[in-house]
């Protein structure tokens, strides 16, 4: 039995070798950075938002795909690649603009353009082009929304900026496509509890998306979240507490839905806190040590 079902064995089994992905870093913010839901943005996000491994978004989308893909290629004799738009919301722009970034992305030995934004920032119109994109390229599509918690407290006090209504609304009109949908969840925010784990589990079960993403909460130094952090004004469950969530979130996951990840990384400067000081692949070890010994396995409460 299967501990869990592994994103590389996944992309593996899709496209008959190892994939990699390549981020693309462009120029855009949030609806909760800008003043139209409101400024900040997530009181946990800083102002490199998720892109402190990316290059400069000064290059353009094909100079950083080209770049990355000569570097890992190299490396790991590697010849199918995901470009990535990870960084803040990649739809939330002017729809031309949008469709250029897009378009620029379509190379040889791209196999998928995976897409991260949010659930209250997907339109028909960019639905329709990526659609266009797929089907007249023959690539594949991945929309990844950051959810975070189905706890709706929680996603206000985070400073989110939607509910768990836009995100539901969002898989639904994603699903209309032949598009992969990826969650992002952090399973360790401040006010969550483990009943939170397991119903944004189930949530993600039955919307049947097709993948998720586990994140481990780090705050920073230039954050809302930091100054609370520095003030004793929230609690960070411990390490033993996360391995336990991450567990009981599998357990509840549909068997079928692919893991991207468990846990995440930081960036070291200006880092509160990160995964209790410890190197991420020994958090993970013990996850699936603990699923091992315990005989434990995604999906296993899943009914």
């Amino acid at each position: 039995m299967k501990l869990f079902n592994e994103y590389s064995d996944y992309l593996k089994s899709k496209y008959g070798e190892k994939v990699y992905k390549l981020p693309v870093n462009i120029p855009c913010t949030c609806p909760n950075r800008d003043g139209t839901l409101g400024f900040g943005g997530c009181t946990f996000c800083s102002d490199v938002g998720a892109g402190f491994e990316l290059l400069d978004n000064s290059l353009s989308v094909k100079e950083q795909l080209s770049k990355n893909m000569e570097y890992i290629s190299k490396k790991y004799k590697a010849n199918k690649f995901i470009a990535y738009f990870q960084n803040y919301t990649n739809t939330y722009m002017n729809i031309e603009k949008f469709k250029s970034f897009i378009n620029d992305a379509v190379m040889d030995n791209i196999v998928e353009i995976a897409i991260s934004t949010r659930p209250d920032c997907i339109s028909d119109e960019v639905l329709e082009y990526l659609n266009h994109i797929k089907n007249h390229h023959h690539v594949n599509i991945t929309v990844e929304l950051g959810l975070q918690t189905a706890n709706y407290h929680t996603l206000k006090n985070i400073n989110r900026g939607h509910t768990l209504a836009e995100f539901i609304d969002a898989v639904l009109r994603i699903k209309r496509y032949d598009f992969d949908i990826c969650t992002h969840v952090i399973l360790n925010l401040p006010g969550d509890t483990i009943l939170d784990t397991i119903e944004t589990a189930k949530i993600l079960s039955v919307l049947k998306t097709d993948q998720v993403k586990i994140h481990s909460l780090y705050i920073m130094e230039d954050t809302e979240m930091g100054r609370a952090y520095k003030n004793n004004e929230i609690k960070i469950i411990s390490k033993d507490e996360y391995v336990e969530r991450v567990i009981v979130f599998l357990e509840h996951l549909d068997k079928d839905i692919t893991v991207q990840r468990l846990l995440g990384r930081a960036p070291e400067e200006k880092s509160l806190f990160v995964n209790w000081g410890m190197s991420w692949w020994k958090i993970k070890d013990e996850i699936l040590s603990k699923m091992e010994s315990e005989k434990r396995y995604q999906g296993s409460k899943n009914k």
